[in-house]
């Protein structure tokens, strides 16, 4: 299916992130920015395809603030103008947004954000519309996918009337699930960018007061816009009051308690500001009121302070949700994603109802856990045994900062445990310079940062620059798979094409290493033995000083090593009895390693295997063989 086809009324079934992508394109988006970030990555992939075609411009940003700084120029320039995030990318465009919040914008300026309950491709959950309301923005969002292409423009339509930014608020659950999406027009006209000789966005205090009052302006637009819905009996007693994903979980436990003629269902579109006036409406009249919603109280709280506030004429009003524990989050304790099943239960305590019977259809089945680990041939596996071993001779305890991306998985038995911290992109290296001056306590482990070659780009600088000028003590390695690989292989400033696909110039680590003065080595990780003794030279070493890892990710590299072939010699390994215990698939654990448990021998399953031959250099009994192309950790 192109996404761009002109077929208005036809219905077609897409994933949640492409009726984004789709409502982009009927909005007449003319300028769209992102950087590679889970759940939303694919909004991006999915109009750069169609920039070119369509007339509108496509980028990967060097990061999130970025992103967003290219987009509001758009906009200031009279454009329509899209930015795309996930929770933890709000947090980095966070300083310049609500500077932008003061000072408005011309063109419509749409940011969607997409947060992840439950931490399903994050390293926390986290709820932004707490940072929206910080930011004075108001927040959209969308319960379907079809609803997700409309409020694309709902929010464009909106940000114009405004002069303001709009979030658009979406959850993995909205961006990774697929529906029925009916296709509106395309505009057949672009935009062209202009800016008065009098026109200034200047950020001053004083404008705090035109924020509110465009606050109020959104609130009194959520009823004419219908932004605000309601099902259910006209003096509901019981009210749920639901937005996003949660008002299909309440819809669906309200249908199968039977219980559509006692409890009304008020759905939210606008989160912030809050609908108040059409909410009292509802309100004057209920006993109970449930929210549900992801991920904290954020409705929750803004209802309580409209009780309090109408405390005398709601007397015998009680509210329910995430605070009282009445809907325990998949975490427990209010945490984590919703589901029907949990929203069924806490309906059936405020109804006072006996829990339902089991009707053999359960949602909260969960399969056995499967611990996370790299892919065959990863580069960072052998990183990772290439950095444990050369910590473990140096014999120093060397302190590990992480960071964000495939080589997150240092944290755990995929990468030995060697991570000590994992936070945001680039506070590896900022947590590193910190570490990097504790030797004036008499601190006498080794301090190393971890990063990858898109973090590098991304978060790295000002904290390399950092420690650089107060002069800390710390090794940078960089794992350089020549990628964007966590989110799916998205170009970076480090590659030669950009997001539509053209060339770009490149921009190098080495070039940006050696022009800041930092010592640099480069190392092929496959070659293990040699890694593990430029990782030992280099703990050895003071300042600042960094070793490039550079290995492409084994999903995208030209297969140049597919010609050697790494196979088990059955007649040398020993099994069990060789005394290493299954070392290569107990603690190598690539998958391409496997367990024979019949025949008590290892064997390596070729169709896994891309031929990195790194297992070969460290079975214990060299049973692992290799043949055929070239590898250069072999002698001769």
């Amino acid at each position: 299916m192109q996404l761009n086809m002109d077929r208005p009324g036809v219905t077609i079934f897409l994933q949640g992130n492409a009726a984004l992508a789709r409502g982009a394109l009927e909005a007449g988006v003319d300028y769209a920015t992102s950087y590679p970030g889970s759940p939303t990555v694919e909004i991006l992939e999915l109009l750069a395809q169609v920039a070119r075609q369509c007339g509108f411009y496509a980028e990967w940003s060097v990061n999130e603030k970025v992103a967003v700084e290219g987009a509001a120029a758009a906009s200031l320039a009279g454009l329509r103008a899209l930015a795309i995030t996930k929770a933890d990318g709000l947090n980095v465009a966070l300083d310049f947004l609500t500077c932008l919040g003061l000072t408005g914008v011309r063109g419509g300026l749409v940011l969607v954000v997409g947060d992840d309950p439950s931490g399903h491709s994050s390293v926390k959950e986290e709820d932004t519309r707490f940072l929206a309301r910080v930011a004075h923005l108001p927040v959209l969002e969308p319960t379907t996918p079809q609803e997700a292409k409309e409020m694309v423009g709902v929010a464009f339509r909106l940000s114009e009337h405004l002069a303001q930014p709009v979030v658009l608020r979406t959850v993995t659950r909205i961006c990774h699930a697929g529906g029925n999406v009916t296709l509106g027009p395309l505009p057949q006209e672009r935009r062209r960018p202009s800016l008065g000789t009098e026109d200034r966005f200047i950020c001053v205090p004083r404008q705090h007061l035109q924020q509110e009052q465009k606050l109020r302006e959104a609130a009194k637009l959520a009823e004419a816009w219908n932004l605000v819905s309601y099902e259910g009996p006209a003096k509901a007693e019981t009210l749920i009051v639901a937005s996003g994903p949660g008002l299909l979980y309440a819809r669906e436990a309200v249908k199968r308690l039977q219980r559509q003629d006692q409890v009304g269902l008020v759905g939210l579109k606008m989160v912030w500001p809050l609908p108040e006036t059409v909410l009292q409406r509802y309100l004057q009249v209920a006993r109970r009121v449930l929210v549900v919603e992801e991920i904290e109280p954020f409705i929750e709280e803004q209802i309580a302070a409209l009780i309090g506030r109408n405390a005398g004429e709601w007397p015998l009003l009680r509210l329910y949700g995430r605070k009282d524990n009445t809907i325990a989050g998949s975490f427990g304790g209010g945490c984590g994603e919703l589901t029907p099943d949990l929203v069924r239960a806490a309906l059936t305590t405020i109804l006072g109802l006996s829990a339902p019977e089991e009707t053999g259809f359960r949602t909260e089945f969960r399969p056995p856990e499967r611990e996370l680990a790299f892919c065959a041939g990863c580069p960072h596996r052998a990183s990772f045994w290439a950095l444990q071993s050369a910590i473990a001779l140096d014999g120093r305890r060397a302190v590990v900062l992480g960071d964000i991306g495939c080589y997150t998985l240092g944290r755990g038995r995929s990468g030995y445990r060697v991570l000590h911290t994992v936070h945001a992109m680039g506070s590896g290296l900022g947590l590193a310079s910190g570490f990097g001056k504790l030797k004036e306590w008499n601190w006498e482990r080794p301090t190393v940062a971890v990063l990858g070659d898109s973090t590098f780009y991304h978060a790295a600088l000002p904290a390399l620059i950092n420690a650089l000028y107060n002069r800390s003590d710390l090794l940078l390695v960089i794992f350089d798979n020549e990628t964007t690989a966590m989110t799916g292989h998205q170009p970076h400033p480090g590659r030669e094409v950009d997001a539509r696909g053209e060339p770009a110039k490149p921009v190098s680590l080495e070039q940006i290493l050696h022009g800041l003065g930092v010592p640099l080595k480069i190392q092929d990780p496959y070659d293990v033995r040699s890694s593990m003794r430029a990782i030992y030279r280099a703990l050895k070493e003071e300042d600042v000083r960094a070793l490039i890892l550079r290995g492409p990710c084994a999903l995208l590299r030209d297969r140049k090593l597919a010609q050697l072939r790494t196979y088990v010699d059955q007649m040398r390994c020993l099994g069990e009895g060789c005394g290493c215990n299954v070392f290569c698939s107990r603690v190598w654990a690539c998958p391409a390693n496997r367990w024979d448990g019949l025949r008590g021998k290892a064997y390596i399953d070729e169709t896994l295997c891309t031929g990195c031959g790194a297992c070969a250099q460290l079975c214990p009994a060299g049973a692992i063989r290799t043949e055929g192309g070239e590898a250069p950790w072999r002698e001769g």
